[in-house]
């Protein structure tokens, strides 16, 4: 059986976190061996570098370069030890952001370069795509209201304008766009169990052609 990588993307607070946790339970329950990731921090290297990314709020703030060179570089470790070896072990791969998380944030958001951003994210994927990418779309308001009663302290890319965060949102809008066969739209201001199961009839239509059901 090919392995096959899904992907969870969407806004600070639209929910994908824990929709991911329900999708493995549910894709183990047919059988399907499942692994959990996320990015950055999907490696011990990864979960030093996303402590500079994200969870340094405070210190002094990261140029905007080196910030995107810090995330290919999680990325690339990423792939090499644990994307690309359990895809070849067969295994269905459920990760928390990749690819589009840096179109959106860093080219919508911080409106970097799209050719620099392509350019990188291929260099440290290698040309791996998700197979499929699952978008939680809420408003942005919603999502860091979200946010703001989970959490008590925010980290770097939480605090930074709602008007940053709108650009964000609108980097998706455009991804949907341009992929509609990859990225899929689920509306993540239903109920916890609705987008449960708006994902898992998405899946469904997935698995009949990827396990011939």
């Amino acid at each position: 059986m090919d392995g096959k990588l899904i992907v969870f993307e969407g806004v600070e607070g639209c929910g994908k976190t824990s929709q991911m946790k329900l999708c493995a339970q549910w894709l183990q329950s047919l059988g399907i061996s499942v692994v959990i990731t996320r990015e950055p921090g999907g490696t011990e290297l990864g979960l030093d570098i996303r402590r500079l990314l994200l969870e340094k709020a405070d210190n002094k703030p990261i140029a905007e370069l080196t910030e995107i060179l810090l995330y290919a570089a999680d990325r690339a470790q990423h792939v090499e030890q644990e994307l690309r070896p359990n895809l070849a072990k067969g295994k269905y791969i459920l990760c928390d952001r990749y690819t589009e998380s840096t179109i959106a944030y860093q080219g919508y958001g911080r409106g970097l370069d799209m050719s620099l951003i392509k350019q990188l994210n291929y260099i440290a994927t290698g040309g791996l795509e998700s197979d499929l990418t699952l978008w939680l779309d809420v408003d942005v308001e919603v999502g860091l209201a979200r946010k703001r009663g989970d959490e008590q302290v925010f980290d770097r890319i939480e605090q930074e304008t709602i008007a940053f965060h709108h650009r964000v949102q609108q980097g998706y809008v455009e991804l949907a766009a341009l992929y509609p066969q990859r990225i899929i739209r689920i509306d993540g201001s239903l109920s916890k169990e609705a987008v449960h199961q708006i994902i898992q009839a998405n899946l469904r239509d997935r698995l009949q052609s990827w396990l011939a059901f």
